[in-house]
């Protein structure tokens, strides 16, 4: 293997080290899965919605979806990399040893990447604590009053189900990756 790959075949950037523990990219990690995703995904719920008569539009919004989300994606983890010093495809990977509780990696280098994201990631997370709560639970209950006073209590009732297990869920989540942020830091410092 010549000194410009890394050893997961894939070509290096110019002056970035090959390093052999790398974390481990799947294939929900690429851009192309997560653009058929949102795809097929935007596609079923705009049919469940609007029926097969729609179809034009379903197709339609879920290409520009299936196109915009993936532009996020790349952008959020290029983002991250810069931060961390690591590079963007290796985001997911040690996101995912952050909220699967991993060892951190041996590696001086990749210990220094990591508790990069690791502060950069608590940093953000708490940062838009105090505005991104308030803003999905008016939303989300919001949405079901709206549906209550047009009249329809079936859509009201549903919306305001989907809005309590949603907001629990977010909680739940967001106590989670806190924590296990948190858990990270002190085991990157021992």
């Amino acid at each position: 293997m010549g000194s410009g790959e890394r050893y997961d075949g894939h070509p290096s950037r110019p002056g970035r080290p090959n390093r052999p523990n790398r974390p481990k990219r799947r294939r929900r990690d690429s851009l192309w899965a997560i653009a058929l995703f949102v795809l097929a995904g935007g596609i079923v719920a705009r049919f469940a919605v609007d029926g097969l008569s729609g179809w034009p539009s379903a197709v339609f919004g879920a290409l520009a979806m299936a196109a915009w989300v993936p532009w996020l994606v790349q952008r959020l983890r290029r983002k991250e990399a810069t931060a961390s010093g690591t590079e963007p495809e290796d985001v997911p990977g040690m996101e995912r040893q952050i909220l699967k509780g991993e060892a951190p990696p041996e590696d001086p280098a990749r210990r220094r990447e990591m508790a990069a994201l690791v502060d950069s990631r608590q940093r953000r997370l708490r940062r838009n604590r105090w505005w991104a709560f308030p803003i999905l639970t008016i939303t989300s209950f919001g949405t079901a009053i709206l549906w209550f006073t047009a009249g329809s209590v079936t859509a009201g009732g549903w919306m305001l189900a989907f809005a309590v297990v949603f907001m629990a869920w977010m909680t739940w989540f967001h106590l989670r990756f806190d924590r296990r942020l948190t858990q990270m830091r002190h085991r990157l410092r021992n």
